[in-house]
């Protein structure tokens, strides 16, 4: 157990050794603990926090493939990109578009209702963000890391921030 403490604790401070990368994960920190001193319910307002920190998240993935051309237009250079990182990316930009379309439109699609649960998705964007921003790869090793850390910190912060929840 001890490996993955050293391995999930790799993941958390990898952003931080990182000026480029802190730009990226410091907005995800925020929005995590916003929504973990508001309600646990799913509702618009909580599909409009999980739209934006996917969406910041994918654009921050994004950004250094793009390629300004000769003309000043933008060019994405994707070919760098491994197959998982850009499945892991657009699914993430997919699940943003539609929690915040979501929220803006208060509706939920048909069994889409849980895009407006912010709290993991917030846990899994920072466990994760140094990975997809190619700054640590892809193993089994995080991803079990991860999994098993992911109801401990939850419950850490639900009962840590309890008495800052719904003042």
């Amino acid at each position: 157990m001890g490996h993955y403490c050293n391995t999930f604790t790799g993941l958390i401070s990898t952003p931080f050794e990182h000026i480029a990368l802190v730009w990226g994960i410091v907005p995800l920190y925020f929005g995590l603990l916003l929504n973990e001193i508001t309600s646990d319910r799913a509702n618009y307002r909580t599909a409009l926090q999980t739209g934006f920190s996917f969406l910041w998240a994918g654009a921050q993935w994004l950004w250094p493939y793009f390629k300004i051309r000769r003309a000043g237009e933008p060019e994405i250079e994707l070919g760098a990109m491994l197959p998982i990182n850009l499945l892991v990316t657009f699914l993430v930009i997919a699940l943003g578009v539609v929690a915040l379309f979501s929220g803006l439109r208060k509706k939920f699609p048909k069994h889409l209702r849980f895009i407006g649960h912010t709290r993991f998705a917030n846990y899994f964007m920072i466990t994760i963000f140094p990975i997809q921003a190619h700054y640590l790869p892809w193993t089994w090793e995080r991803l079990t890391a991860i999994v098993l850390f992911a109801i401990p910190i939850w419950l850490c912060l639900h009962f840590g921030l309890m008495p800052l929840r719904n003042r």
